[in-house]
């Protein structure tokens, strides 16, 4: 009897080691770990997912049972687990949808950026945002000022409504001087960018100011497998050249490349734009033995431009100018940032990990514009100047600590920025000033924490979130007769409450609620004792990201978002008037198909109805609000050398003024580029609106008057879109 109770218990210790849980790493084939890596016992079924170090642990796994181990853009492997801490490598395949995983997550959508940023290639800065399913861009400059940007019914301006951030740096400029959340990423050389990180809606509490209609991140590579060189050559006089140098070659445990862009064009309209831009980007990237990862970054980014600017209907209807003429040819700027960014992800134990990022940057803005010609001075003109120079400061830090049936996150941080001389003035032909309308300094701080909480039972989570922000405004004016600090400060507690269903890694369903906000520039916040700073955002989303069949990703959402006050920049007088509150609700479509293993469709629907709630029916429309977009194409990956697509936008007619008597055109434009890759070289070939479609990039309804006109008109000034453009590319490997 004593030999058959040492014999079980010797098997039921056996039995207990050879069941505790295992852990591993997945890694790429040149050492880089796979974040979101799908892992499923075959045996037991139990299954596990790779976090930012690649690293996973795995119940219920004995020695020999088979771990199939699958991540997109990787071969699916099956590997045989014979000891702990053992390291799996995956090689590099062709993207196949089949392999999507939909993980119980917050940010699940993120698999349709993924997909997007390797089946569809990239060919401009601008491009890079609209790797955001529903997000729409426009150019008011060429290339010069940031884009304009739509989402969710937004006219978001240059980002008044969208968080946006590189590494962990923030993009939006708050209390600029041409518009409050200014976001320009044109610092951002596309080819370097890695994983896009989105979402939609105020859910998100390591999310801030702007954080409304949602918020944009964007990383950066922490290495390149090999260097390239590019030209690029197109009509307009338009010429870009990227250089990409791997730094440390065949070094696994520190990585460093250095990035350059430089960019020459005139653009198709009457007088040259005399473009230029010049980028240049640095990264080094160390793994420590502890599996650490430190980067440190830096880059220098300067554009200068000339600009047509927005031009009257009535002009071109009269057949005075062309669509790409002119009625103040020396509108135009100039633009510089100086960033500097150090993160730190650092484990403290197997489930415990710190991430941090300190980041400075050094920014100077000087803008040219005349939005009214004569309306204000009759003699010369209404030409602005709007200036600055700021230094932004900051620090980001987050501790995660995962449970068997929770994860929490802790984080606090700051921003500061020192803007001096912020600067609005009447001038004339950009060299002769007029009058000082505005002249200040400003000194804005954001400190801020967060905690955020997912608990999970079973097939459902339940992820509770609160951050508490506090502000402080400073502002000097240098036009005052003496010497005064005005400075207001206010405190804000946004609550987050998210619901997570996930039947099955084919099926997501959630309902996300939570209280955003985005912030009022400092000089009004000042002028206006304190009302008004940080209006609430509202918003609720119910939706489901699913697989129909192994290769179609579905994405839909229901949504509603309730905006406390609307914000609209009146640039020519240095002010933002408060338009009252605000109501949108839509919904979101979207569809990946990999119709065969290098054909990839798709699309995206997105549908608002957006209106302001103070205002009487009929005059409660908010102007420039898109109401139906559309975006998608067709895809084609490696096939013979061959890569490439075809792509189109769609925005519909949406109403310019508050009655919508006044309409801002909607347009269709179609994109088509092509590349072949032989051995190290790849030969490519994009082309700009096909149709030839006359099209306007954006569009305001403004009042204006011509210097021989007794009456101003308010009606449609726009900025003409690209017309027929191409432009062939050669990039070499070595």
């Amino acid at each position: 009897m004593k030999f058959y109770s040492t014999l079980l218990t010797t098997f039921l210790i056996v039995f207990t080691m050879n069941c505790q849980i295992q852990k591993g790493v997945v890694n790429d084939s040149i050492g880089n770990p796979i974040e979101n890596a799908y892992i499923i016992n075959t045996n037991s079924l139990t299954h596990a997912h790779s976090n930012e170090f690649g690293a996973f642990s795995i119940d219920k796994t004995n020695k020999g049972d088979v771990l199939q181990v699958s991540s997109l853009g990787h071969k699916k492997r099956d590997y045989t687990f014979e000891t702990n801490n053992f390291i799996i490598e995956l090689v590099t395949d062709i993207y196949k949808l089949d392999q999507v995983v939909i993980q119980p997550k917050m940010n699940a959508m993120n698999v349709i950026s993924k997909i997007d940023l390797q089946t569809v290639p990239i060919n401009s800065s601008q491009e890079i945002l609209r790797k955001v399913p529903g997000l729409f861009i426009g150019q008011h400059a060429g290339g010069g000022k940031a884009e304009q940007i739509f989402l969710r019914g937004f006219d978001i301006d240059h980002g008044t409504d969208i968080a946006i951030s590189v590494d962990g740096m923030p993009v939006n400029m708050v209390s600029h001087a041409h518009g409050q959340g200014y976001a320009d990423l044109h610092f951002v050389i596309p080819e370097t960018v890695d994983k896009i990180d989105f979402g939609k809606g105020t859910y998100y509490a390591n999310k801030g100011d702007f954080a409304t209609a949602g918020y944009v991140d964007f990383s950066t590579k922490d290495r390149v497998d090999k260097s390239t060189i590019s030209v690029e050559a197109g009509q307009f006089n338009t010429l870009r050249t990227v250089g990409i140098f791997n730094l440390l070659d065949k070094n696994k445990n520190q990585n460093a490349y250095l990035a350059t862009e430089y960019i020459l064009t005139d653009g198709p309209f009457d007088a040259p734009q005399d473009f230029s831009r010049l980028n240049l980007f640095g990264k080094y990237t160390s793994i420590m033995a502890d599996n650490s990862k430190l980067s440190i970054i830096a880059s220098r980014f300067t554009s200068k431009w000339n600009a047509s600017g927005q031009i009257p209907q009535r002009l071109v209807d009269s057949g005075a100018i062309s669509r790409f003429g002119a009625v103040d040819n020396t509108e135009g700027g100039n633009t510089s940032r100086t960033n500097f960014n150090v993160s730190l992800i650092k484990p403290i134990n197997e489930n415990t990990f710190l991430k941090s990022n300190a980041f400075y940057s050094n920014y100077n803005f000087e803008l040219y514009s005349n939005f009214t010609f004569f309306l204000e001075d009759p003699i010369n003109g209404d030409q602005i100047r709007q200036k600055e120079s700021r230094d932004i400061y900051g620090l980001n830090t987050e501790l995660n600590k995962k449970y068997k049936n929770a994860l929490y996150q802790v984080g606090l941080g700051f921003r500061a920025d020192a803007i001096k001389d912020t600067e609005l003035s009447n001038t004339l032909g950009r060299y002769t000033t007029l009058q000082n309308l505005k002249l200040g300094d400003i000194d804005q701080s954001n400190l801020f924490s967060y905690v955020n909480a997912e608990y999970t039972f079973g097939k459902f989570k339940i992820n509770p979130a609160i951050r508490l922000d506090y502000f402080k405004f400073n502002y000097q004016d240098k036009l005052a007769s003496t010497f005064a600090t005005q400075s207001e400060d206010e405190v804000k507690i946004s609550p987050k409450l998210n619901f997570i269903y996930s039947e099955n890694s084919n099926l997501q369903l959630y309902f996300k609620s939570g209280l955003g906000f985005h912030s009022n520039d400092t000089r009004v916040v000042v002028a206006q004792t304190g009302e008004k700073i940080l209006p609430t955002a509202i918003g609720h989303d119910l939706g489901a990201i699913f697989k129909l069949f192994p290769k179609l990703v579905i994405n839909s959402a229901l949504w509603y978002l309730f905006l406390e006050q609307e914000f609209v920049y009146v640039g020519d007088a240095g002010i933002v008037e408060p338009s009252g509150k605000s109501r949108r609700m839509g919904f979101d479509l979207g569809l990946r198909y990999q119709l065969l293993d290098w054909l990839f469709f798709d699309t995206d629907i997105n549908y608002t109805h957006a209106r302001s709630i103070d205002e009487p029916s009929g005059q409660d429309y908010i102007p420039l609000a898109p109401d139906f977009t559309s975006t998608g194409g067709l895809s084609i990956n490696k096939v013979k050398g061959f890569s490439g697509g075809i792509r189109y936008r769609y925005l519909k007619n949406r109403p310019a003024n508050e009655d919508n008597s006044i309409v801002a055109k909607g347009y269709m434009i179609s994109d088509l580029n092509l590349n072949y890759e032989y051995k190290n070289t790849t030969f490519g070939v994009v082309v700009e609106n096909i149709f030839i479609t006359k099209w306007n990039e954006t569009q305001f309804a403004t009042e204006s008057r011509l210097q021989n006109e007794a009456q101003s008109v308010e009606e449609i000034h726009f900025t003409p879109g690209t017309p027929f453009f191409m432009k062939v590319k050669i990039q070499y490997k070595f």
